[in-house]
């Protein structure tokens, strides 16, 4: 039983054949994903933390209901599909697969989320966030443009087509589970309820897909080793009791915006952008010998990418840290702003209250709860001029780094790009949150976890022209399909 007549019996196992398989996602994702992703786009529903109503205004069950139908529709044989809602909490979307005989008795799961960043404003003519419009990008790919379609609405489609392409072809498969969630982009709160909840109908995955990142590039598959943490908060600066003119009280009070920023200055030098060393850790040696491979093959990528005005620079000229930057160091944004009036209507008036939306990116290992507690003692003791100084709406959810993935899963996925894309696979650490992945990776410490995605390069993911390539989804989902496939046997 030489190792030639091994590899012949392995293929025998677990054969999708790769002309039939992206065949098969070139056509569901033309005929079938992409209208039902247009339907999605158009519901205009929120994540909880940005919609007060979320729970009574039918939006989130309006969008379930859209894709519940879409699974049945797909006539996937034996896979059950359940709404679960807990009291208070919002709903789930639980789909279950029963593996096939002769694959190996272990569970597969895969996540994904339906729930949407806000709407917000400056959307280019012919686009908006509930209107989905399809285009075409410099690489000749095919996008759809819209809120939600690759953060992460087609997450749920890909994972009942992976399910439907092994039954097409045949192909043994372990039993699959997929969990949907709704409340993801306010920093999964709910999930951990639904985990337990379900803990025994779930069971204890082998491999665990999460379809919620991104991608370096277009051309190849890409996973993700790490994910920062983040930590949200609202910080309220207030001086007095109504807004006076400013002839007569400035110079008196100061103005609360510079209060304000006096305060952020205690977190962030504001000419580096360096973050105190209060929310910073110690970054591994080979999180920068991994930045300089990866800054070889994206290159000017890296920045070029978020389309900079004429004449503008990035925070470094060094390729490598600006990876680094991205990926392991704190970095603070001010997401939004109350308390001022619009600029075509804003009179002379010393304002008596500044609120600014504060959004902390932390390292991958920083604990989030230690980081909230520094934020508060920093900002609120000791303020200048004794501003009354508040912090509310608080919320912060834990970074990771990746495990070591097991021999049989880096093979698997080296195969498989290569079979779809005709090249190895490429793995970077990524900059934005999914905070059930460090839940996860610590109730299933010997599970894979494969974290990949569609966020790639001008994708603009929460921000305006948000498009999904749809050209780069046909080719990811055979590569996914084709990892549970593999993992199957």
């Amino acid at each position: 039983f030489n190792l030639k007549n091994k590899k012949n019996t392995l293929k025998k196992k677990m054969s999708l054949e790769q002309d039939k398989t992206q065949n098969y996602f070139n056509d569901v994702w033309d005929k079938s994903i992409v209208p039902a992703l247009k339907k999605y786009i158009e519901i205009p529903s929120q994540s909880p933390a940005y919609d007060s109503d979320c729970m009574t205004n039918g939006l989130q069950e309006k969008v379930v209901e859209l894709l519940v139908n879409w699974v049945k529709e797909q006539k996937v044989e034996g896979l059950k599909v359940e709404v679960v809602t807990l009291k208070g909490r919002t709903p789930l979307i639980f789909l279950e697969l029963d593996g096939v005989k002769g694959a190996k008795d272990e569970t597969i799961m895969m996540y994904g989320h339906f729930d949407k960043q806000p709407p917000m404003e400056g959307w280019k003519k012919g686009k908006g966030p509930y209107t989905p419009t399809e285009g075409t990008i410099e690489n000749g790919h095919k996008v759809l443009y819209g809120r939600g379609g690759a953060d992460d609405g087609y997450s749920i489609f890909a994972i009942v087509a992976t399910m439907k392409a092994l039954q097409l072809q045949n192909v043994k498969h372990s039993r699959i589970v997929g969990v949907i969630e709704g409340c993801e982009e306010s920093g999964s709160f709910d999930l951990p309820h639904y985990i337990d909840h379900l803990k025994d109908r779930i069971g204890t995955p082998r491999l665990v897909v999460c379809l919620d990142s991104g991608t370096g590039d277009y051309e190849t598959f890409w996973i993700t080793t790490s994910l920062r943490g983040i930590l949200c908060a609202n910080m309220h600066v207030s001086m007095i009791e109504e807004g006076v003119h400013s002839g007569s009280g400035s110079g008196i009070y100061a103005d609360t915006f510079r209060v304000a920023k006096s305060l952020i200055s205690r977190i962030e030098n504001e000419e580096t952008g360096v973050i105190v060393d209060d929310f910073q850790v110690d970054i591994p040696d080979s999180v920068y010998e991994a930045a300089k491979e990866t800054a070889k093959t994206l290159g000017k990528t890296i920045y070029s990418q978020h389309k900079p005005l004429e004449g503008v620079k990035s925070m470094s000229d060094s390729l490598e840290e600006l990876l680094v930057n991205n990926t392991w160091k704190p970095m603070l944004s001010v997401t939004g702003c109350s308390g001022m009036p619009p600029v075509h209507t804003a009179g002379n008036v010393l304002r008596p209250k500044t609120s600014l939306r504060l959004s902390l990116r932390l390292p991958p290992t920083k604990d989030p709860k230690e980081a909230e507690e520094q934020m508060k003692a920093i900002l609120t003791k000791n303020t200048p001029y004794g501003a009354k100084v508040e912090l509310d709406d608080c919320h912060s959810g834990s970074g990771m780094t990746a495990l070591p993935l097991s021999n049989e899963l880096l093979t698997s996925m080296n195969n498989a790009s290569k079979k779809f894309f005709g090249k190895p696979y490429l793995a970077q650490g990524e900059g934005g949150s999914i905070p059930f992945m460090k839940m996860l990776k610590q109730k299933l410490p010997k599970a894979d976890i494969c974290i990949t995605g569609l966020l790639g390069p001008g994708s603009n993911a929460h921000s305006v022209d948000e498009f999904i390539n749809i050209t780069y989804a046909k080719k990811l989902n055979a590569v996914v399909c084709q990892i549970v496939a593999d993992i199957s046997n």
